[in-house]
């Protein structure tokens, strides 16, 4: 999950650093999840992944997770998922290409 209290995230010395969520969001309250974001979430799953496949899958997750809270329900950001869950799926293939 999104770690939303720290100001980077660190992937393979890498730094990210992170948006300020909207004030709505920066509570600790859980949100109801909607159908939508639980049948698509379900294909950004990476515990199930090697640990060496997991460090390239999880940042996908909590791309996934911070655009399903902080933008509004509608087609385009369903396509914006859709598109981050096929560029996911060719970052796991590329790092386990030969």
């Amino acid at each position: 999950m999104i770690n939303m209290k720290g100001s980077t995230i660190i992937y393979n010395k890498i730094i990210y650093e992170k948006i300020e969520l909207p004030k709505a969001l920066q509570d600790e309250t859980p949100r109801k999840e909607s159908a939508e974001h639980k049948s698509l979430m379900q294909f950004f799953a990476y515990e199930h992944l090697p640990p060496h496949l997991q460090e390239y899958s999880k940042p996908f997750y909590e791309l996934a997770t911070l655009i399903t809270l902080t933008l509004p329900r509608n087609p385009e950001r369903t396509v914006a998922l859709r598109k981050l869950l096929e560029a996911k799926d060719c970052a796991v293939r590329a790092k386990l290409f030969k």
